[in-house]
């Protein structure tokens, strides 16, 4: 059984929250707090396996909440809030949080969030997913860098100040992929190439059935195989690996393609 905590400043989304969560039998909400305070209070008072963690709360934040909460040990939080914003994000995962949803989550989305970080693993919500890999590229944590004698990566190469005249932008070079990579790449059915680069554009699993029109059930089906496949814990992983593998590709959905 995953016991959970309710951290909310607002009764009435605690009591959604339940409701949604009631649904699952192997989870069981065990306490609800109005503030990070009484959160962290809870929290080492009692047996939590997940605390679901609002932002904007009084007295203590749900920031700091989960940072204390983290460095104690042994329980997990989600950041569930409102606001689609980057700095809620950021700072959700330097405080240690293991995952962060919007409130107008799908319930079974916000069920297998639960599952997922109680068995150890992140799930963040696809536009966050989408940032998270963006902040990566802009880092170079999710790209190929360059070999030396390789050209740079557009918009590195250096300009002359005498000059006028724009210079070509360098070609993208391309990963090379190790075997191992290659196999993993040719592993996956044209289908499971086609999700994961709509899951590296930051589509929910709800967006890609509409795109795709194929079933829900069916997309979750193709998602699983994808993270099987490329042994990723969650969808940021995924992507990542996309991004390594040269099947995608910063503004470029689909990428390189899934052949060397």
């Amino acid at each position: 059984m995953i016991s959970v905590l309710l951290a909310d400043d607002h009764a009435l989304v605690r009591s959604g929250f339940a409701m949604v969560l009631s649904v699952a039998e192997d989870i069981d909400v065990v306490g609800q707090a109005v503030n990070g305070q009484e959160a962290v209070r809870q929290v080492a008072d009692g047996d939590v396996d997940v605390v679901l963690m609002d932002v904007q709360m009084p007295v203590m934040d749900g920031i700091e909440a989960t940072r204390q909460i983290v460095a104690a040990g042994g329980t997990k939080v989600i950041i569930l809030t409102t606001f689609d914003r980057d700095d809620y994000l950021f700072a959700a995962l330097r405080a240690g949080a293991s995952g962060f949803l919007l409130k107008n989550a799908d319930p079974d989305d916000l069920i297998d969030a639960v599952h997922a970080v109680a068995r150890g693993n992140a799930l963040l919500a696809p536009e966050a997913t989408l940032k998270v890999i963006r902040e990566l590229t802009a880092a170079g944590g999710a790209q190929v860098q360059p070999k030396p004698g390789e050209p740079p990566r557009p918009g590195t190469s250096p300009r002359s100040e005498a000059s006028t005249r724009p210079l070509p932008e360098p070609r993208e070079p391309e990963p090379v992929r190790t075997p191992e990579q290659q196999r993993i790449v040719d592993s996956l059915t044209e289908r499971e190439a086609e999700v994961l680069g709509l899951i590296a554009e930051g589509m929910s699993n709800a967006e890609i059935a509409d795109r795709l029109v194929l079933g829900a059930a069916t997309i979750k089906t193709h998602v699983s195989n994808v993270l099987a496949k490329t042994g990723s814990r969650d969808r940021v992983q995924a992507v990542v690996f996309a991004y390594r593998t040269g099947l995608t590709g910063p503004g470029e959905p689909g990428g390189a393609g899934r052949t060397a």
